[in-house]
């Protein structure tokens, strides 16, 4: 079983900055991407970046510029800086990582519970 859990959300004014951790624990061998998606109000879910386990990132073109993923593989944990936030950036973020429990075996997707981040105008 694995589970990740997300941190760092909150409220903040338009401009300012948030940074979002996501640990993952449980029974890893491996991480191959791990991504943050957000989902609005009455909105669906949409991927906001993604880091292959090699560290490159993807980002969607609403955030390039202002969000910067990264992640320690030491520690199981990705992170979402985010700056210049403005309000349509609020949302609950989740984060998801794709698994390989044991060596050379199959990959699963695990999601967070969230974490809401709301930006005030």
């Amino acid at each position: 079983q694995v589970q990740l859990v997300e941190s760092g959300g909150g409220l903040v004014q338009a401009g300012g900055s948030l940074r979002l951790s996501c640990l993952a624990s449980g029974n890893i061998f491996s991480i191959d991407a791990m991504n943050w998606h957000r989902q609005a109000p009455g909105k669906q879910r949409e991927l906001v970046a993604t880091t292959a386990s090699s560290g490159m990132p993807n980002y969607a073109d609403s955030v390039k510029g202002r969000f910067t993923v990264s992640r320690d593989n030491a520690k199981n944990t990705v992170y979402l800086q985010m700056n210049s936030l403005k309000p349509e950036d609020t949302a609950v973020y989740y984060c998801n990582a794709h698994v390989r429990p044991l060596p050379g075996g199959s990959v699963y997707s695990y999601w967070g519970p969230g974490t809401q981040v709301t930006v005030s105008s």
